[in-house]
């Protein structure tokens, strides 16, 4: 039975721990920008120029 009462001590600090985490990212900002990740994904990433086998085989 005492186990019972640790974990539910545990999982009460980690709630609170989380909400805690919440807050802070909330105040901080981290939420400002809701329009441009949905639109992320509709850019063209770089394309990095690999060298060819000649190129890699001469030097």
């Amino acid at each position: 039975m005492n186990i019972l009462y640790f974990l539910v001590g545990c999982s009460v600090l980690m709630a609170l721990i989380f909400l805690a985490a919440f807050f802070w990212a909330y105040k901080t900002g981290q939420n400002d920008d809701v329009h441009t990740p949905g639109i992320r994904m509709l850019f063209d990433d770089e394309v990095v120029a690999e060298k060819s086998e000649e190129d890699h085989f001469s030097s």
